[in-house]
């Protein structure tokens, strides 16, 4: 995400304060812009980050249903409906009945949609790569490794 100068000097005055020695919002405004430089990246595609989040789970293999994904994301039940409606619509998820459960559906990726997420996964690490720019290797990996710890 590209910041002009004042932009940057804004943001570091914003870092003297009380709330910029957060964790809480430390994380939330890396989140901010790691997620609107996928945002911008994933736009090639007609997809945002909630829409590749979903797409990602179901071409994981993991035969995600839609409550697991409202779970996992920590979106609202109907936000994923949304969501996967509109996948569904383009042709790259279908949902199947449950194997476990046959009152519940699964959501798993088409042909397509495992293109389309070859494709939008490919502007997501370049997102990631711009967002982390500022860590060494090193501190890149030990940044995923805290930030597992924290989210599982």
């Amino acid at each position: 995400m590209s910041t002009s100068p004042d932009g940057v000097a804004e943001a570091a005055r914003f870092a003297a304060t009380d709330l910029g020695a957060e964790p809480v919002f430390l994380m939330a405004r890396a989140a901010s812009i790691g997620s609107a430089e996928a945002n911008r990246r994933l736009a090639d595609f007609g997809l945002k980050v909630r829409h590749y989040s979903v797409l990602s789970l179901a071409c994981g293999g993991t035969a995600p249903t839609q409550r697991e994904l409202s779970q996992f994301l920590v979106l609202d039940p109907s936000q994923i409906v949304a969501i996967v409606d509109e996948l569904e619509h383009r042709g790259a998820v279908e949902r199947q009945t449950d194997p476990r459960d046959r009152r519940s559906k699964v959501i798993v990726p088409t042909k397509d949609g495992h293109a389309l997420y070859g494709k939008a996964k490919e502007a997501v690490d370049g997102a990631t790569e711009i967002s982390m720019a500022k860590l060494s290797a090193a501190e890149q990996r030990e940044l995923r490794r805290l930030l597992q710890v924290v989210a599982f």
